[in-house]
């Protein structure tokens, strides 16, 4: 049989991504490691390779469909002596925009091996299909592999039922729906593609697209469309915000004795076109402090906490369009220039959208610097599962009381920790800060 290439999960929390661009062609010859085509995710754009030999049969999902489920069969592989014609096209794939892992193509409808399957398929029970049944008049009736399971593990009469899938194929909510009682499973009113039934999405915080467009209508706007990025953004932060029980602690940091360090090491270094900048500094204060204060360096994991071990420092960095926050493993083990030259071969690569998904996932504490922009000090959403984020704001001179008692003025800068306190109490976060801010005002500290 035909092999179905399925929607890879290029990262754990992958759901869907968009099809970027394919290629090959149908007709190619493919082996194994050739790459196939490109695909978006919320962060990176991602190469898939082939992991069998054979010939492009069916390109099923084309290029720059968006919203496409991982799972969702995008292409078929033909193997030798196998030929386009062997393709059964008369149940045509979901829309890729609301097709669901549930309610896969029929097995009977389309090939039956298929490669790039997520390991969480939750419906991937081990146990094959029924065959597909027949109706009166004869006809093969397009049910989906879980709904002919369910119907037999049930009693249910698959040819009593009218599917409210796509093109009138039974689903899993059909077979339930007549198990539980219903004479007859009606196909869906609404105008919606989708595979699976409409769900009564959660109340958005706010008030809906149509309300705000009513509120504008005549007013000059562009209407700009989310993206996967901006989507997985607002998703993750108003999660944050809502899931996470936030406070805020504030220190001012003197920096003076930092600048002229980072002065003198910078021309020390200018051989070896090695240019250090503040944040680097900070990068390092912070994950040597996870180590002094061990207990902080931990993250939230549903019921209970894991308290690690390296200091794994991530750090934002904006893009067009959103923002990365890849992370700097066993930043305490690293000097202050292999911390510079990774740092901006990761920001980088981060604009590209070139990062590893294992660049930018882990961690378990965060700097967001928005110093150079010229902010004194904002507060920063912690980043799940994250037990901490450091705001990071701009160095600015101010006149401060010195030990003697003497006014003088010093280049001062403003911080502020954002804590996750189900992880990290108010005293543990005070200790976090304070050893940060020693780090910072005794820079020579850092090296020994």
């Amino acid at each position: 049989m035909p092999i179905e290439i399925l929607m890879p999960a290029l990262s754990p929390t992958m759901e869907e991504g968009t099809l970027a661009k394919w290629l090959v062609s149908e007709g190619d010859s493919v082996s194994s490691g050739d790459i196939l085509c490109e695909i978006e995710t919320d962060k990176a754009t991602m190469e898939f390779e082939a992991v069998d030999e054979g010939t492009i049969g069916k390109i099923l999902i084309g290029d720059g469909s968006e919203g496409v489920k991982v799972n969702t069969p995008i292409a078929v592989l033909l193997e030798e002596g196998e030929e386009a014609s062997d393709i059964d096209t008369s149940a045509p794939a979901s829309d890729a925009k609301d097709s669901t892992k549930e309610d896969a193509p029929d097995q009977d409808a389309a090939p039956e091996k298929g490669y790039g399957r997520g390991e969480s398929d939750a419906n991937d029970t081990g146990t094959s299909a029924p065959a597909a049944p027949k109706g009166s008049d004869g006809k093969r009736l397009f049910v989906t592999p879980l709904a002919r399971r369910i119907a037999a593990d049930k009693g249910v009469d698959l040819t009593e039922l009218s599917g409210s899938g796509p093109h009138g194929r039974i689903i899993k909510a059909d077979v339930e729906a007549a198990s539980a009682g219903s004479a007859k499973a009606k196909p869906a009113e609404s105008t919606q593609t989708a595979s699976a039934p409409a769900t009564t999405a959660a109340p958005a915080a706010g008030p809906s697209a149509d309300a705000v467009m009513k509120i504008y209508e005549g007013r000059a706007f562009e209407e700009i469309s989310l993206n996967g990025m901006r989507k997985t953004i607002a998703a993750r932060l108003t999660e944050a915000k809502q899931s996470i029980p936030h406070f805020y602690l504030r220190r001012d940091i003197e920096l003076d004795a930092l600048l002229k360090f980072r002065g003198e090491l910078n021309k020390q270094l200018e051989a070896r076109d090695v240019k250090l900048s503040v944040n680097d500094f900070v990068i390092k204060a912070c994950a040597l402090a996870l180590q002094t204060v061990s207990d902080a360096n931990a993250v939230w994991a549903g019921d209970r906490i894991l308290k690690l071990k390296p200091s794994d420092v991530a750090v934002a960095v904006a893009i067009e369009g959103g923002l990365f926050t890849p992370v700097l493993k066993d930043a305490e083990m690293k000097s202050l220039s292999t911390l510079s030259a990774e740092m901006k071969d990761l920001a980088t690569r981060a604009r590209d959208r070139k990062l590893a998904p294992h660049e930018y996932q882990g961690g378990s504490f965060a700097i967001s610097n928005l110093g150079m922009f010229g902010i004194d000090n904002f507060d920063a959403v912690i980043n799940p599962p994250h037990g901490a984020i450091l705001a990071v704001g701009a160095g600015v001179k101010k006149p401060v009381v010195g030990k003697d008692g003497e006014l003088a003025v010093a280049t001062v800068m403003s911080v502020t920790l954002s804590v996750d306190h189900r992880v990290i109490d108010g005293a543990l976060g005070a200790q976090l800060l304070s050893a940060i801010k020693d780090n910072l005002e005794n820079p020579m500290m850092m090296l020994a």
